[in-house]
């Protein structure tokens, strides 16, 4: 635990201190934000001031958005560069992402993988419960790539992945397709997928007629790879990673 957030013998803090050390706003506005009814706890609105939680283990939600529990896991994003092997070694000698965090002194988990010739965002934790639900496709976490194909895509062939396309291994749902880019002998188009089966993207648009030249994905969840430069990491906001633990339920 962050020793600044250290409350009481028995590890609980005042609620409007816990606000304020979160980054929520000043120790005043809290207290004001808790007598509006905005501050929620395991479901309950909160309006004593002086209430005290675990910081660990209370759900908290303010003005409806989730803020994450005080932990000792770190959650990160990476721009993953294509060329590397998404694992923490390779017996091969190839480049991974365990050489990009050899800096980092915690064992971390990647969040689903990124072929190799595939760059853009992936999560990394320590969390191994959150991996594995962010990874389960129970929980349908879209994903957002951006490919340039060969060829120029029809609408025709937009309204075709929109309703479905059936791969060896089954139909794949295609929740939004928008074309960027079309000219004569190639195109970019976004598309975005709630599903992580190996090489989905490149397998779906391949089965359409546009073979994939590059790819990247650029958004997981509410998360956006923005201008994280290729190998580059930064820590999940406090905003990120409260939507994806209301996501997948922790």
């Amino acid at each position: 635990m962050n020793p600044e957030m250290a409350g009481d013998d028995d590890g609980l803090i005042r609620l409007q201190k816990l606000l304020a050390q979160s980054g929520v706003a000043s120790r005043r506005r809290c207290e004001e934000l808790m007598l509006d009814g905005e501050v929620e706890v395991d479901g309950e609105v909160i309006t004593r001031l002086g209430t005290k939680v675990d910081p660990r283990t209370a759900v908290i939600k303010v003005s409806g958005k989730r803020l994450p529990p005080v932990s000792a896991h770190v959650y990160l994003v990476l721009n993953k560069p294509r060329g590397v092997v998404s694992t923490m070694a390779d017996p091969e000698g190839r480049r991974t992402l365990g050489d990009l965090v050899a800096d980092r002194p915690e064992r971390l988990f990647h969040v689903g993988r990124l072929d190799t010739d595939t760059s853009g965002l992936l999560l990394l934790t320590n969390d191994g419960e959150f991996a594995h639900r962010m990874a389960h496709p129970s929980f349908e976490v879209e994903k957002t790539y951006v490919a340039e194909v060969v060829g120029r895509i029809a609408k025709g062939t937009l309204a075709d992945l929109l309703a479905g396309v059936t791969l060896e291994d089954g139909a794949v749902q295609v929740r939004r397709a928008h074309v960027i880019d079309a000219r004569a002998d190639k195109s970019i188009v976004e598309l975005v997928i709630h599903e992580g089966r190996n090489r989905i993207v490149r397998r779906l648009l391949d089965q359409v007629g546009h073979p994939v030249k590059r790819l990247s994905r650029t958004r997981f969840g509410p998360v956006e790879l923005g201008t994280l430069a290729p190998g580059a990491l930064r820590d999940l906001s406090a905003d990120e990673l409260g939507q994806l633990l209301e996501l997948v339920g922790l």
